[in-house]
């Protein structure tokens, strides 16, 4: 069994730099690919010149981390890919317990490792922390990260547990899996499409898994910041997109005007907190939304299983109104 590390790049020469040498001395058992998106800038230059042993994958345009990815995934052979953002640093021997848990079982389908900040190294990282779930209304939160609150890593998840989605900062699935339930949805272009993918994958009846005995430590917001109004724009539309997609049976025209005024009260908190972009950004949001429903009705009917769901509960309810800030107390 055979892992290849796929990174994907655009005009990230400063990341690269910083965060491509603890992958290369750490990985010595694997391939590392470097996906370039395009890049304008002497990323893959740099790549070349300083790591010859790392192969360049030249995708033709910058189509986001979905269509990055499927392009250059399709260009790979390995039993198991490992989606791994160029700002992030790993351990040393943190593929063994990886392949360990994969080669125990067959079922397992995905994965992902210990996601620690790389800025405060005793904290989790708000991209996938210790594992990732979503609230009934479509909300992801984390094990060890609920919204902006992030849990100091005291060895509570030092554990190994099913999760219902693995985060796209270090995503490891199986090749055969990924070509089976369709790769990543490109629509998505960028955020929440892991999720899509997780869903899609359990609806399958794999598993998806979490191994804190592996660690990796994520910068976060270096491609995309999370005051940006563009990623407010993308996630709040593409957890839309995944709700109407994967959500069974009649529950989703109930849940889906629910989840629209939920985002409303987003709004009006940006707005009355001065944050104007992003307060449009949620009103771009559902216009593209809606421009784009019957697309998704289509994928929802094409989809050959619907039936594995999420949390009864609302995770907002949780944290804002009963102040439960921390996993094991929702």
């Amino acid at each position: 069994m055979n892992i290849a590390v796929v990174i994907l790049n655009w005009n990230g020469r400063s990341l690269l730099e910083q965060f491509l040498p603890s992958v290369v001395a750490h990985s010595k058992e694997t391939l590392i690919y470097i996906a370039d998106n395009a890049s304008s800038d002497d990323s893959i230059e740099y790549v070349k010149k300083t790591f010859p042993e790392v192969r360049i994958i030249q995708n033709e345009i910058n189509g986001g981390y979905a269509k990055g990815y499927n392009d250059a995934l399709a260009k790979i052979d390995a039993d198991i890919y490992c989606l791994l953002n160029s700002d992030v640093e790993v351990t040393k021997d943190w593929l063994a317990p990886i392949l360990k848990l994969f080669s125990e079982s067959e079922k397992v389908a995905a994965l992902q490792p210990k996601i620690l900040d790389y800025k405060k190294k005793t904290h989790f990282e708000y991209a996938g922390a210790a594992g990732g779930y979503i609230d009934k209304f479509g909300y992801p939160y984390c094990r060890g990260r609920i919204f902006d609150t992030l849990e100091e890593d005291t060895g509570q998840y030092d554990d190994i547990s099913p999760i219902f989605w693995a985060s796209g900062a270090c995503l490891f699935i199986r090749k055969n899996i990924f070509d089976e339930v369709g790769k990543l949805d490109e629509d998505f272009f960028a955020h929440q499409e892991e999720i899509d993918l997780c869903w899609r994958i359990q609806n399958q009846g794999y598993e998806i898994m979490y191994n804190g005995s592996s660690t990796v430590y994520h910068l976060g917001g270096a491609t995309l910041d999370t005051m940006n109004p563009k990623k407010t724009f993308l996630n709040f539309r593409n957890s839309l997109f995944l709700l109407v997609k994967n959500v069974p049976g009649i529950n989703i025209w109930f849940l889906i005007p629910s989840r629209l005024v939920l985002d409303g009260l987003a709004g009006i908190k940006f707005l009355l907190s001065g944050k104007f972009s992003h307060f449009f950004a949620i009103i771009k949001a559902h216009y593209s939304f809606y421009r784009n429903l019957n697309r998704f009705i289509k994928k929802r009917k094409k989809l050959s299983k619907q039936g594995k769901y999420y949390s009864v509960f609302s995770v907002v309810w949780q944290y804002f109104i009963l102040k439960r800030r921390h996993f094991n107390q929702l």
